[in-house]
């Protein structure tokens, strides 16, 4: 039998599970860790996929708004035993849709998973295309300026 599974937002009793999947990928250097204090302060940007059976959460993602226009999609992690499943494209296509709802005209990732992000047809970009995005977030990463994560775009 299929696990079910619902995307909703993500509310504050959300907070200490997101932070133990993000902690999780950013120990195995795939995903840029998140303090508490960041996560309580952008709940509002994040969906979770949750299990409908038991509640537990499989998957979470996401959406920052960076500027006229642009919009970003971040943290998307799914557990081990739900990969598979769709949900890191629901949780992608919840953010996308609420990006449109709000406006921007253009979703971004930076990513060490291109392939995933191909599927949903976003494309290659330089990263140069995102100066609001190096400037204000990058330049505050361990990585930089040799980040080694690939950067694509969407046009909505």
């Amino acid at each position: 039998m299929a696990q079910t599974y619902t995307i909703r937002k993500a509310t504050i009793a959300d907070v200490k599970d997101i932070y133990t999947l993000l902690r999780g990928y950013a120990e195995q250097g795939v995903l840029l860790g998140r303090s508490l204090s960041d996560l309580y302060d952008q709940i509002r940007d994040f969906y979770v996929a949750v299990d409908e059976a038991g509640g537990r959460m499989l998957g979470i993602c996401g959406l920052h708004i960076c500027w006229e226009g642009f919009a970003e999609i971040r943290s998307l992690a799914v557990t081990a035993e739900a990969k598979g499943l769709g949900i890191g494209r629901a949780l992608v296509e919840a953010c996308q849709n609420e990006a449109i709802e709000l406006g921007s005209t253009h979703l971004f990732v930076l990513t060490y998973v291109p392939d995933f992000f191909k599927t949903l047809a976003f494309e290659p970009v330089d990263k140069a295309v995102l100066p609001h995005k190096v400037w204000r977030d990058c330049i505050n990463c361990v990585k930089f300026p040799d980040c080694d994560e690939e950067s694509l775009i969407k046009v909505l």
